[in-house]
């Protein structure tokens, strides 16, 4: 082979070497703002769920750093057993086994973790995630009850894969904001809360506390949203149950 040639192929692989390096990095880079920004994003939604206003009045989100100072000094996140509502005392985030973590909704969990908001030292509001199959996809939220653990005082869908304009309208304003107010528990029982297929009102003329109307031409949307829902109250009333007055 000849000189030239030699100069020319080395030339080439230091290029080759230069190139994957500068794109592993990049791609280390990328892979952490992007684990960055889905954390901030659960985050956030966790908030929504308690009722803090998560967008200014200039359209833009909080900043990072308002998210944190409210995790900082108004909430803190325990597990509990979902066979049987006791906390998990010492379990965190970083201590969740791996199969833990790979589970995608509360049926393939054996812990689930619950969100404490505080004042003054005692708990105001809880929350929790609710994950469950619509017709397309699995829906991600969040649910925040009242410190009388029957109230909601908010809850938010952010991650699906619904049709947009359809079961997509679970993750609208619109929609959410129906479910404050209404009721989860009652005489010592938990409801059996209710997405109704149309309007809430036509199915109960007289009101209901456990129900919202549907979204329209997303009737197995709604029926995904009830089953989910409904189980894992079922999961996060053994908790509430031990500590209710």
């Amino acid at each position: 082979m000849q000189k030239d040639d030699l100069r020319i192929v080395g030339f080439a692989a230091v290029v080759c070497i230069v190139c994957s390096l500068v794109l592993s990095a990049t791609a280390s880079m990328l892979k952490q703002r992007q684990a960055e920004n889905v954390e901030l994003d659960r985050k956030i939604n966790v908030l929504k769920a308690f009722g803090v206003a998560v967008v200014g009045e200039d359209g833009k989100k909080i900043s990072k750093d308002r998210v944190d100072q409210y995790f900082s000094e108004n909430i803190s996140e325990i597990y509990i057993a979902k066979d049987s509502g006791e906390v998990v005392e010492g379990m965190t985030l970083a201590k969740l086994p791996k199969e833990e973590l790979k589970a995608k909704t509360a049926v393939e969990k054996t812990m689930l973790p619950l969100y404490l908001w505080k004042e003054d030292g005692k708990v105001r509001k809880y929350a929790f995630p609710i994950s469950g199959m619509g017709l397309w996809s699995i829906l991600n939220g969040y649910l925040a009850l009242d410190s009388d653990l029957s109230t909601i005082v908010g809850l938010t869908f952010y991650k699906h894969a619904e049709t947009p304009g359809l079961g997509g309208e679970c993750s609208s304003d619109w929609f959410q904001n129906q479910f404050k107010g209404k009721k989860v528990f009652e005489d010592g029982k938990l409801l059996q809360f209710e997405v109704a297929k149309g309007s809430a009102e036509i199915k109960y003329p007289g009101g209901s506390d456990h129900a919202v109307d549907g979204i329209s031409g997303a009737t197995m949307t709604g029926n995904g949203i009830n089953r989910f829902l409904n189980r894992d109250l079922q999961y996060y009333e053994k908790y509430f149950s031990r500590i209710r007055g």
